[in-house]
């Protein structure tokens, strides 16, 4: 009956046999977990830089030049994705900025999806979204965050953005809808130019400029990541406002300072980019203001566009096809039809 049985001294023998090898086996995992924590925790950086260019090899030099000065005693990384540029851009950081991370797109992705990427293959605890027409002032990201750092209820921070020497950007707001759009571009935009050269005081806000923004990547997984539907504007309010809803504070900042060009990639392409901004716009007040709201914003469209319309008609303008292209937009706006 115990014919296949060991004797029990044998069996004795075996059992501690199998025991050691048991033992020899746990530490050799062990051994194997500790070097995988080690090189995951080596893996980790305080701050992930994320920055998209689109044909702005001009001022990338500039940008990344800053970023490396005050980059010295900081552990971060810096993420740039090129949306498909023509004009040397990316051959240009693979030589001059060799350290930097480069995501090559096959296409023009647009400014929130270019975003995401870099934010899934990023691995800060801290995440600063920065525009290619940007300069940081000395110790700019040491003052960030460190005051996000010593803030844990700021959702979001953003410093003073200077257009020139003393001239300062309005950066922020309150929030958006058509008549505080209005209140904003006409009256508080000239009055914040004015009142931020002498008032140099923080102060919680409700959205912040996305051209340098800096937030937390426990809030992104709490929030989401840039709505893609935004190809180009809008993004960054969109992403301050869900940060608010949930309760953390958006910060204005100007103890850190940022000289901001604006508007340089866009610039150039003026009709497409102002079709992307009212596009954008639209599809904002469609998620975050009341029917009435959006049904000004339409009038006020409806009736910008059909001036537009005519004095390029008057001028013979060559533009008149994409002029025509407003008109559409506002007709898939009133049947929701957002595509890209």
């Amino acid at each position: 009956m115990n014919c296949c049985l060991l004797p029990k001294k044998e069996a004795q023998g075996k059992e501690n046999n199998s025991s050691f090898e048991k033992g020899n086996m746990s530490k050799d995992k062990e051994r194997k977990i500790g070097v995988l924590m080690e090189k995951r925790n080596e893996k980790k950086v305080e701050l992930s830089i994320v920055i998209v260019n689109y044909n702005d090899k001009a001022h990338l030099e500039s940008c990344l030049s800053s970023l490396e000065a005050n980059a010295q005693e900081l552990n971060l990384e810096i993420l740039v994705v090129d949306n498909n540029s023509s004009d040397g851009s990316q051959e240009f950081i693979e030589k001059r900025f060799p350290k930097i991370r480069l995501i090559r797109n096959k296409g023009n992705k647009g400014f929130s999806r270019a975003n995401n990427q870099a934010i899934r293959e990023s691995r800060g605890e801290f995440i600063l979204f920065l525009n290619t027409d940007t300069v940081l002032f000395e110790k700019t990201i040491e003052l960030l965050l460190e005051e996000m750092k010593g803030n844990p209820q700021v959702g979001a921070l953003g410093p003073a953005l200077l257009r020139q020497p003393n001239v300062y950007q309005a950066s922020f707001g309150r929030k958006v809808s058509f008549f505080s759009e209005v209140l904003q571009k006409c009256f508080l935009n000239p009055y914040y130019k004015l009142l931020l050269k002498i008032v140099q005081k923080k102060r919680e806000v409700g959205w912040l400029s996305g051209a340098c923004l800096l937030t937390r990547r426990d809030i992104l997984d709490e929030v989401g990541l840039f709505d893609e539907n935004f190809f180009l504007y809008f993004e960054d309010i969109d992403l301050c406002f869900r940060i608010k809803k949930r309760g953390w504070k958006l910060v204005y900042f100007p103890q850190a300072k940022v000289f901001h060009e604006g508007g340089v990639t866009t610039t150039p392409l003026k009709f497409s980019s102002r079709l992307e901004y009212r596009k954008s716009q639209l599809y904002f007040y469609q998620k975050h203001n009341s029917k009435t709201s959006l049904f000004l914003l339409r009038l006020y469209l409806g009736l910008n566009f059909s001036l537009l319309y005519f004095w390029g008609w008057l001028k013979k303008d060559k533009n008149a096809l994409l002029r025509s292209s407003y008109f559409h937009l506002l007709k898939a706006a009133k049947e929701k039809e957002w595509k890209k």
